[in-house]
C-alpha cells in the first residue's frame, strides 16, 4: 500500500508588471496522510477482529466445560505465538521491502522488531493485563524470545530472511487476525480457574479485540511505512518544497520596496 501524498498549489499572481508568483503552502503533509492511512486500516479492519474475538470466546465457552487441563492451552500457545511471529515477519519485512528500497540491515532491524515486539504486546502483554484486571488466579507473562528463543527467535529470522528474497504480502489479514487472537486467548485460558464466571466471560472478549486489531494493523501496515522510502521521501520534498516557498516570499518581499520606488520616481517625472 503507497502512501498517497497530494499537494495543492495555487498562487495570488501579482499584477503584469511584477512577474512573482507565489505557490500557496502544503496542504496535507505526510503525517496527516499517515494518520488518514491508519484510521482507514482500523476501520477495515475491525470486522474481522470482532469475528476472531467471538471465536475466541466459543473455544473458551468449549474449554471451561470441558475442564481442558491448563497444560494443553499451554501446548497451544506455544505453537500459535511462534507461528504468529513467522507471519509478522514475512508481512512487516515484506511491507518494508516493497515500498522501499530495503537494504538488508534496515529490514532485519524492521523486521525483527515489527514481528518480535508486535507479537508479544499482542500475544503476551495485553493479555496479561487482561489476566491482572480480572485477576485471574493463575496469571502471568510469557515472553517467547526469552522462553523459547531457540524457537521464537529462528522462526523471526526465517520470515525475514524470505521476505528479503521474495517480498510478498498476499497472505490473508483474517489468518493474521484468527492466528494472533487465538495465541492470546490461549496465554489468557492458562490463567483461568475451574470456576468462570459471566463477567469473564464479558471482558476478556474486549481485551482479545485489543490485543488483535491495533498490534496486527501495525505490524502489517503502519510499522513498515513509517520506515519506508516513501514516506520519507514525502517528508523531505515537504519540507524542501517549504523552504522554497519561504524562499520566494521572502523574494517578493524584497522586490516590494523596489517596486515603489520605481513608481514613486516615475511620479515624480
Amino acid at each position: 500500500m503507497l502512501l498517497k501524498i497530494t499537494r495543492q498549489t495555487g498562487g495570488n499572481s501579482r499584477s503584469e508588471s511584477g512577474a512573482v508568483r507565489r505557490a500557496s503552502p502544503v496542504s496535507m503533509t505526510p503525517s496527516r496522510s499517515m494518520l488518514s492511512t491508519i484510521g482507514k486500516e482500523l476501520k477495515a479492519h475491525a470486522p474481522f477482529t470482532v469475528v476472531g474475538a467471538l471465536t475466541g470466546v466459543a473455544i473458551m465457552a468449549v474449554f471451561a466445560t470441558a475442564e481442558v487441563p491448563r497444560s494443553l492451552s499451554a501446548k497451544l500457545f506455544w505453537g500459535l505465538h511462534p507461528l504468529h511471529v513467522l507471519l509478522s515477519a514475512l508481512v512487516t519485512a515484506g511491507m518494508y521491502r516493497l515500498h522501499s528500497q530495503g537494504n538488508l540491515w534496515a529490514t532485519i532491524s524492521i523486521g525483527y522488531f515489527g514481528s518480535i515486539g508486535i507479537a508479544t504486546l499482542s500475544d503476551c502483554i495485553i493479555p496479561y493485563l487482561g489476566e491482572a484486571v480480572l485477576g485471574l488466579p493463575n496469571k502471568g507473562i510469557h515472553f517467547g524470545f526469552i522462553e523459547k528463543w531457540w524457537l521464537v527467535n529462528p522462526l523471526a529470522a526465517i520470515g525475514i530472511a524470505v521476505a528479503y528474497l521474495w517480498p510478498q504480502t498476499a497472505f490473508p489479514h483474517a489468518g493474521h487476525v484468527l492466528l494472533s487472537t487465538w495465541a492470546s486467548l490461549f496465554h489468557m485460558i492458562m490463567a483461568l480457574g475451574k470456576d468462570v464466571g459471566p463477567l469473564t466471560l464479558a471482558i476478556i472478549p474486549v481485551f482479545l479485540f485489543l490485543a488483535v486489531w491495533i498490534p496486527c494493523c501495525t505490524s502489517d501496515i503502519v510499522f513498515p511505512l513509517l520506515f519506508s522510502h516513501d514516506a520519507v521521501r514525502g517528508r523531505r520534498s515537504a519540507s524542501q518544497e517549504q523552504s522554497v516557498l519561504a524562499s520566494s516570499g521572502r523574494l517578493a518581499r524584497s522586490r516590494e520596496p523596489q517596486a515603489k520606488d520605481v513608481l514613486t520616481k516615475d511620479s515624480r517625472l
